[in-house]
C-alpha cells in the first residue's frame, strides 16, 4: 500500500509517516467510546486512515506495542465513519501479568466490547479486517499468517466508501509510542458463506 494516501482524522502531537512504517506516539486521556456502561464519550483518538471504495476488500496490518506500559494503553485496526459509527480492534494493556485482546464495534452512538485475557508477554499483533457489503470481520494473527476470528458485525451506517486504518490511544495519564507495519489492501479474504442459504425476502 501507498501510505501517503492515507490521512489524518485526527493527528497526535508526535508521528511519522515513512514509506514502511507509521508511528504514533499517544497523547494522555486519548480515547474511543460511546456511552453504554460508563456513560461517557470520548472521541479524540488519532487515527491514520484511507478510503476503500470496494464492498469487498481484506485490509492488514501488523502492531507493534512493545513501549504500552499504563493501564489501557492500545492500538491497532480501525474502521472510522463518524463518532457514532466505528469498529476497532485492538490490544489493551491491563498490567505486566495481562492484558485485553478484543474489539469495539459502535453502531448509532453505542459501543459494545467484547475481549478475551492474554499474557502481557505479547508485543506485537497483526490484525485483518475484512468487508462483504454493510457487515465486517475482524481477526488477529501473532505470526501474521493463521488469523483467527475476533469478531463477525454488522455496521448499519457503512454505504457506500470506508475508511480504514490504525489507531492508537492512552486513556489515563501515560503516553508510549505505536508502530504499524505490513500495511496490505485486497480482494476479501471472507469467503461467502457455504452453508445454510439466507432466508427468502
Amino acid at each position: 500500500m501507498q501510505l501517503n494516501q492515507f490521512k489524518w482524522t485526527r493527528r497526535p502531537k508526535q508521528a511519522s509517516v515513512t514509506a514502511d512504517e507509521v508511528q504514533i506516539t499517544t497523547d494522555p486521556h486519548t480515547d474511543l467510546w460511546q456511552k453504554t456502561y460508563y456513560h461517557f464519550q470520548n472521541d479524540n483518538a488519532p487515527l491514520l486512515q484511507t478510503a476503500v471504495t470496494d464492498e469487498y476488500f481484506s485490509f492488514v496490518v501488523r502492531t507493534d506495542f512493545a513501549a504500552s506500559h499504563h493501564r489501557f494503553d492500545q492500538c491497532g485496526v480501525v474502521m472510522y465513519l463518524d463518532s457514532d459509527n466505528w469498529l476497532k480492534g485492538s490490544i489493551e494493556y491491563e498490567n505486566d501479568q495481562f492484558q485485553h485482546l478484543g474489539s469495539v464495534v459502535t453502531n448509532g452512538g453505542y459501543s459494545d466490547w467484547a475481549t478475551t485475557t492474554i499474557s502481557a508477554d505479547v508485543k506485537s499483533m497483526w490484525y485483518r479486517l475484512s468487508r462483504r457489503g454493510d457487515d465486517f470481520r475482524i481477526e488477529c494473527a501473532p505470526d501474521g499468517h493463521n488469523f483467527q476470528q475476533m469478531r463477525i458485525c454488522h455496521m448499519t451506517a457503512a454505504q457506500g466508501p470506508v475508511q480504514v486504518g490504525v489507531y492508537a490511544c492512552s486513556p489515563e495519564d501515560s503516553s508510549f509510542t505505536a508502530r504499524f507495519s505490513n500495511f496490505q489492501l485486497g480482494p476479501s479474504q471472507w469467503l461467502a458463506h457455504d452453508g445454510q442459504q439466507p432466508d427468502e425476502a
